[in-house]
């Protein structure tokens, strides 16, 4: 029986074609050949592979071009499937794994008898280089669960076979360019050679998968050191794997069983003690430390933190003085504008720097200050008659957070030899398997999620929408001095996505498919379904994730 046409609504044109007709026949047909720089297509909002057919009575298409941010995420992904398929080739009893996002690339540790040497490195680049030359498809398949679990026991991933445990779905999404095959994990490119630009370095003792920016080969970033990000890195991978915890498979398999209640225990005593390692280390610097700054992107967990870290100091005879970088707000009416035409509140610029430098100043001498408060719901300082008085104490120190913490713009009025700097972020080192990593960015773009949703009334949507406001602050007033601190706590907890799951599943069900947000809330939908799902009970109500779902001991206002 011959299935109706399907009209497709394409860049503001409504064209009819047979059903079955794939994503990059239709956009041939459209074109006379494909468009350069599109890798794959959204399809009534959800991001899918050139090869998908085309059904239905209606469709809305739009492609997906590298210098988008699903763009740049298919040839990531495509990216680092070549760079397996040419270390599957080249070295098949190799065990690579996927790491971090460092440096602007992946980094990937090696496991093997032999060690790797830079000429093992220059050889898989150069396999890589070819196989794009060879312009290979990327196959994606849909296999049985029990033919899934065939191929990775015969290739011995015993990561994607622990992953698979608890997959209940009768069939697997695989996609391949060769040998290696892969849990296929959201879009790849139609072929090896849309793939440009990639390569790999050494890096430390294992590779770095390097990635062009936006798309443009022109654009590749220099890697550059960093040591300290680096360490908190192997520091997290280290206390996962005492845990038993390298992967989502070994973390739903505790989740089945009472143990992981104790993995809750154990991750939350690692947390404490780095916290407290960091007041034991300002304590033995007291005598040149008077202002502590704590920086990190948005849900790192920052107030928790501060609240933490206030009662270690004083466990060490040490009095934090909290000082709010908010009530140095500049009134709206003088906030700069962004590219955008709008108000830029996340630029540097929308502080009154003058004034809270000069507090700083008067703080370190032992003046009493006159400190400001903002009211936010009329966009002003409020009367300087409403302003508190506050001095600080030779036996007390300026606590302080706030996106530009560690910006030396900031604290110019502050010596640096008076300034302990502390960069906090949910830097995830809990992988899907050993070959598809988790975004750091999504363990806090679901913490958003949640707390937005329980705490201030906003729906998912509201949260997506702002989210990428959101990064581009960060990359301009954090990251870039994240290597300046003095230490670095990572607030991610591995048990944490089974708990957020819970609740951010239902947030994110509530997301329409028309809204524009909805390729986001789907991919995010589909991350979640890996994990299996804990209730809160045994997390502590001074954990950092309390913040987030309610129930923390140290405020009855979260954020």
């Amino acid at each position: 029986m011959n299935q109706p046409n399907v009209v497709i609504n394409y860049a503001g044109k409504k064209t009819e074609i047979p059903s079955g007709t794939t994503v990059g026949q239709f956009l041939v047909g459209r074109h006379g050949s494909l468009p350069k720089g599109v890798l794959a297509a959204l399809v009534n909002r959800r991001l899918v592979m050139l090869d998908f057919p085309l059904r239905g009575l209606q469709v809305e298409l739009e492609s997906v071009r590298t210098d988008t941010r699903e763009g740049e995420a298919v040839a990531r992904r495509s990216s680092s499937l070549i760079l397996l398929e040419a270390a599957r080739e080249l070295f098949p009893d190799v065990r690579l794994v996927v790491g971090q996002s460092l440096g602007g690339g992946y980094f990937f540790r090696w496991y093997a008898a032999e060690a790797l040497t830079p000429e093992i490195v220059a050889s898989i680049g150069k396999r890589m280089q070819e196989i794009c030359a060879e312009d290979r498809p990327f196959v994606r398949r849909s296999v049985t669960l029990e033919e899934a679990e065939t191929i990775f026991r015969a290739s011995g991933d015993e990561s994607k076979l622990a992953l698979l445990a608890t997959h209940r779905s009768s069939t697997v999404a695989v996609v391949s360019c060769g040998r290696f095959v892969d849990i296929a994990q959201g879009a790849a490119a139609a072929t090896t050679g849309q793939v440009r630009g990639c390569s790999v370095v050494p890096y430390e003792d294992g590779l770095l998968l390097r990635f062009p920016r936006n798309g443009d080969t022109s654009r590749m970033p220099v890697p550059r050191p960093q040591p300290k990000l680096f360490s908190a890195y192997r520091e997290t991978r280290r206390w996962n794997e005492e845990l038993g915890v390298a992967h989502v498979g070994s973390l739903n398999h505790l989740c089945l069983s009472r143990e992981i209640t104790e993995v809750i225990r154990i991750a939350e005593g690692f947390h404490e003690k780095k916290v407290a390692q960091i007041a034991d280390a300002i304590a033995a610097e007291r005598k040149r430390v008077r202002l502590v700054l704590v920086a990190g992107p948005s849900s790192s967990g920052k107030t928790t933190f501060i609240r933490r870290l206030a009662i270690q100091l004083r466990v060490n005879g040490i009095m934090p003085v909290g000082l709010s970088l908010d009530d140095y707000f500049l009134d709206r009416a003088k906030t700069p504008l962004g590219s955008d035409g709008k108000p830029d509140f996340e630029s540097i610029e929308a502080l009154d720097l003058d004034l809270f430098n000069r507090h700083l100043a008067a703080f370190l001498r032992g003046e009493e200050v006159a400190v400001p408060r903002f009211d936010f719901i009329i966009g002003e300082r409020v009367d300087p008659n409403r302003w508190s008085q506050a001095r600080l104490e030779p036996d007390q120190v300026l606590l302080m957070e706030g996106l530009h913490g560690l910006n030396p713009r900031l604290t110019r009025a502050v010596p640096e030899a008076a300034k302990y700097r502390i960069f906090i972020s949910a830097l995830t080192q809990l992988t899907l398997d050993d070959h598809s990593r988790i975004f750091t960015s999504d363990t806090r773009l679901l913490r958003r999620i949640v707390r937005d949703r329980l705490f201030r009334g906003h729906p998912a949507t509201r949260t997506l929408e702002m989210w990428e406001a959101v990064r581009r602050g960060e990359a301009r007033g954090i990251f870039p001095f994240q290597e300046d601190a003095d230490v670095i706590f990572n607030s991610a907890l591995v048990y944490e996505p089974a708990v957020l799951r819970i609740y951010a599943e239902r947030f994110l069900l509530a997301v329409p498919r028309e809204h524009p947000w909805y390729a986001e809330a789907y991919r995010l939908l589909k991350f979640l379904t890996w994990f299996v799902p804990i209730p809160e009970d045994d997390v502590p109500y001074t954990s950092i994730l309390r913040e987030f779902i309610g129930g923390s001991a140290f405020t009855n206002e979260q954020g």
